[in-house]
């Protein structure tokens, strides 16, 4: 089966890519502006006043954590590399299986509206809420500054943009959007974006499954082999010799590219149970019932839309191309648009281009919002005035941390162009296990553990992480760094789980036994009851 090779200058028509943009954002900007004028209060606008059902909240979460990382790098990265790009896929499913299972409904019942909240609960407040604070600010950032990449890669493909000035702009009109989306919406406006963009994205990738599906007849293994054969005709240097269906693609078969990619799964694999934004979802319904209902419906449609990626993935290889896909502007991002472009020709390239813009606005809403009401509720509220505020004001400063955050997440959009927004994400998933993840089950599950071991934990982990980070090949020293020209790496491995988040568990141990602080026993105990009975939780959300 041949394919004709798609020109940049022949994808799409930019002007109803524009149009099918701006009819999304117009209709979104509208049910933000009705959702915010309930917005009266500090629980209104962090967690929308508790309103939203199981169903809904469990389709929010699906459209929180299915970003353009999911959607685009993983499509892409199936498409150029096979198997080992689906690594994502099983990675970040069983990750929400191990974020559910083990902390979600008990954060639900012991917090209000941030992570901080649960770990503050029975330490000291104000070291504990700092560090929990610093911690969600990273993760927030690290994940903003993926989807942002994703931005500039995606609109640079539909508006065939090639220069990086031009791509930059693009960056910034994405964040001066979300910023708009957070100060009138709130968690609420907020939530109602997720919604709709999960159902898009859902049914977007469900009809692209099936429309690639009836291409081969509804057979998988025809998809396959098609792959494998546009694989080996590819004249990119590399890519030739790949086989599709095996391991080591990718990864490669040295002992450090296999070393890698256990690191990349561990970080994928327990990342989403430290994921702050993802948390915070839980607590917009009502009860720990609800919570329990949303996880239901949250974990049917991830699981579901990460079988679509499937076949996605190796569709775009069979039918657009592993050349095609890497000569495009957006690279392995631009592989999803591409296959709808071959489907469905330039409205449905539209359409799936809006839904995976949408996806991006929507998850960079979600993030700024947590990371803004950590800062106003962590930092000024708890630590710099130590409580003496009222709701009025914390809401204001979330807004001012809000737009702060959003130009941070624009200059470092635009410092990270061109990478893999999957590759971005994992990085993410890697900080948020090191610095979060010990210290929330240690909170949860071990009554010794104490203050200093919570801040050695978070403090160690994010440390740890961040450093191993900026001296891996993935910030210098390769082709495809961030800063190709420059070469200060000498950690091997490009993402840092399998060092950082065992040694952040290890210190949590080491603080609390070297601390002769055993806390409070009545704290511990009320701790404990109320995240496995949810007794005791409402009165304190509703305070």
């Amino acid at each position: 089966m041949t394919t004709s090779f798609l020109a940049a200058d022949t994808i799409g028509n930019p002007a109803i890519n524009i149009s099918i943009f701006a009819a999304f954002v117009v209709i979104t900007l509208v049910i933000v502006i009705r959702a915010s004028r309930s917005n009266t209060n500090a629980t209104e606008f962090f967690t929308a006043g508790h309103a939203f059902t199981g169903p809904q909240n469990g389709i929010a979460i699906a459209g929180d954590y299915l970003s353009a990382a999911s959607f685009l790098g993983i499509a892409g990265a199936i498409a150029v590399y096979g198997y080992d790009g689906f690594l994502y896929s099983i990675g970040f499913l069983v990750a929400w299986l191990v974020a559910l299972l083990l902390v979600a409904e008990l954060l639900r019942n012991t917090g209000k509206f941030t992570m901080a909240d649960v770990l503050s609960f029975r330490l000291k407040q104000r070291p504990v809420r700092l560090a929990a604070a610093i911690s969600t600010l990273t993760v927030s950032l690290f994940y903003l500054l993926a989807q942002m990449a994703g931005a500039g890669g995606l609109v640079a493909l539909l508006l065939d943009i090639h220069g990086r000035a031009a791509q930059s702009v693009v960056i910034a009109i994405v964040g001066v959007l979300m910023i708009v989306y957070v100060l009138i919406g709130g968690m609420k406006g907020t939530t109602w974006v997720q919604i709709i963009k999960a159902v898009l994205l859902i049914s977007g990738a469900a009809l692209m499954t099936i429309m690639v599906l009836a291409k081969f007849g509804l057979n998988f293994s025809d998809i396959l082999g098609s792959a494998q054969e546009m694989v080996s005709k590819a004249t990119t240097k590399g890519v030739a010799s790949r086989d599709v269906l095996a391991p080591g693609a990718k990864y490669g078969t040295s002992t450090t590219s296999k070393v890698d990619l256990l690191s990349l799964g561990l970080a994928l694999v327990l990342g989403t149970a430290g994921l702050p934004h993802v948390l915070m979802r839980f607590y917009t319904v009502p009860t720990a019932k609800e919570a329990r209902r949303s996880v239901v419906w949250a974990i049917g449609l991830i699981g579901a839309f990460y079988l679509f990626t499937l076949t996605l993935g190796y569709g775009a290889a069979a039918l657009v191309g592993p050349d095609t896909i890497l000569k495009a502007p957006g690279k392995e991002n631009s592989a999803a648009p591409l296959l709808a472009f071959q489907l469905g020709g330039v409205i449905l390239l539209g359409i799936i281009s809006a839904v995976a813009f949408a996806t991006i606005l929507a998850v960079v809403a979600g993030l700024t919002i947590t990371a803004s009401a950590s800062f106003a509720h962590d930092i000024y509220a708890s630590v710099i005035k130590n409580h003496r505020v009222t709701e009025d004001e914390q809401v204001r400063v979330s807004r001012i941390a809000a737009v702060v955050l959003g130009i941070a997440a624009i200059g470092l959009g635009i410092l990270a162009n061109g990478q893999n927004v999957a590759f971005l994400v994992a990085l993410a998933f890697a900080v948020a296990a090191s610095a979060n993840l010990p210290t929330i089950l240690y909170s949860l599950y071990w009554r010794r553990f104490n203050t200093r071991g919570a801040l050695w934990s978070m403090y160690g982990g994010l440390i740890s992480c961040i450093v191993l980070i900026v001296f891996s090949p993935a910030v210098s020293g390769t082709k495809t760094s961030m800063l190709p020209g420059e070469d200060f790496h000498f950690f091997p491995l490009s993402n840092p789980g399998i060092v950082s988040i065992p040694l952040a568990f290890l210190l949590g141990i080491i603080g609390t036994l070297t601390s002769r602080d055993t806390g409070d026993p009545e704290l511990n105990a009320e701790m404990e009851v109320r995240s496995l009975t949810g007794v005791g939780a409402e009165k304190a959300t509703h305070h």
